[in-house]
């Protein structure tokens, strides 16, 4: 296996499972260099699957129509991924396929003030993160000034369980499924989180989604349940997310490799797991307020590690070294974790392919690979 990654260095790349390791340019500032470095490397590598695991899949999405013939890019298209990626337009394409969503409307419409004058309200940005600049407002909170632009949306706010869902769609069946909830969090990001079976409500809602789209490849969502357990979702995430740790891997593998034809693919016996480096820093950061403490310590000694394998020894004791581009961004320039991690793979970019136009002409050639 191959990684592209715009960190030189980066966890995965201690892992033995990969070949080799190739440092990129950050396709969130330089997007038609990113991709032409993609590119390049898929020729030289002659690479058959691309396959992109987080944020940068949009990106990556715009090198569908330039790989050569016997290259497979793993990924919806890119005006598919924009439409679901943005929280404004994944509301509408959900409603009208009839399925519940929250009241949402853009913060520069007329309506949205009378939805914020008449309940708890949340105003986040279209196309964040990570829960970046996300906030939440009450009629008494509102601000003088106008709620936002057309690039913020608000949404009615509900109360209730917060959980999260992966699935592997093909032609609208969804092949893998999971539902599960962060038990410990660095800033909005679960950094420990446990399999949910008792929600059968949600897995139907997301089934149903799948059908209407006809969709394929990864789709998760946010949900919040509330009291009288109607899923209400909050987001798309047209990728992966961490619930690829409670699938067998071996299954997903082999789903990804021979999608055509793929069967349903199995969940892993285990039903929590952690990145036990962060959920320890939890623990150490709540040292003074002991009930939070110890519910961070109850839920780390329960959890299985995600990087911890007997036969993959070296990424569990080199996390700290290999996540430094992350954690000096953390500890010296007061980004949140989940800012830190994605802010140079982020969408949308700071420079378009169309703004690259005036950038040499790129030959399609071979692709395979993975970006992190």
């Amino acid at each position: 296996m191959l990684v592209a990654d715009p960190f030189g260095f980066h966890l995965c790349r201690a892992s033995n499972a990969v070949e080799r390791s190739y440092k990129t340019p950050s396709p969130h500032s330089h997007q038609e260099r990113y991709l032409t470095h993609l590119l390049d490397i898929v020729a030289r590598e002659k690479v058959d699957l691309v396959l992109p695991v987080s944020e940068e899949a949009l990106h990556v999405s715009l090198l569908k129509n330039r790989l050569p013939d016997g290259t497979r890019l793993f990924a919806l298209s890119n005006e598919v991924l924009q439409a679901l990626h943005d929280k404004y337009t994944f509301t509408q394409i959900a409603e009208n396929a009839g399925l519940k969503v929250p009241e949402t409307y853009l913060a520069s419409d007329a309506q949205a003030s009378r939805l914020a004058e008449s309940g708890d309200t949340v105003l986040k940005p279209r196309l964040g993160c990570s829960g970046q600049k996300l906030r939440m407002l009450t009629p008494d909170s509102l601000p003088k000034e106008p709620l936002g632009s057309a690039d913020t949306i608000i949404q009615k706010r509900i109360l209730g369980r917060e959980v999260s869902t992966l699935s592997l769609c093909r032609n609208g069946k969804v092949l893998a499924h999971v539902t599960y909830e962060g038990l410990v969090f660095a800033g909005t990001v679960a950094v420990c989180f446990q399999r949910v079976d008792d929600l059968p409500q949600v897995e139907q809602w997301v089934a149903d989604f799948a059908r209407s789209g006809n969709s394929s490849h990864f789709l998760a969502f946010d949900f919040i349940v509330d009291e009288d357990g109607r899923p209400w979702p909050l987001e798309c995430n047209p990728r992966l997310t961490s619930g690829i740790h409670f699938m067998e891997p071996a299954d997903i593998a082999e789903a990804i490799i021979g999608f055509e034809t793929a069967a349903k693919v199995g969940l892993r016996a285990e039903k929590r797991f952690q990145e036990g480096h962060t959920t320890l820093l939890q623990v150490y950061g709540n040292i003074f307020r002991p009930k939070k403490a110890l519910h961070h310590l109850r839920a780390m000694l329960g959890a299985r590690d995600v990087l911890w394998s007997i036969a993959d020894p070296a990424p569990f004791p080199l996390m700290t070294p290999y996540s430094w581009p992350v954690l000096k961004q953390v500890m010296f320039r007061g980004r949140t974790f989940g800012e830190a991690a994605t802010r140079d793979i982020a969408w949308p970019p700071q420079r378009t392919v169309q703004s690259d136009a005036s950038s040499p002409a790129v030959k399609p050639v071979s692709a395979h690979g993975s970006c992190s």
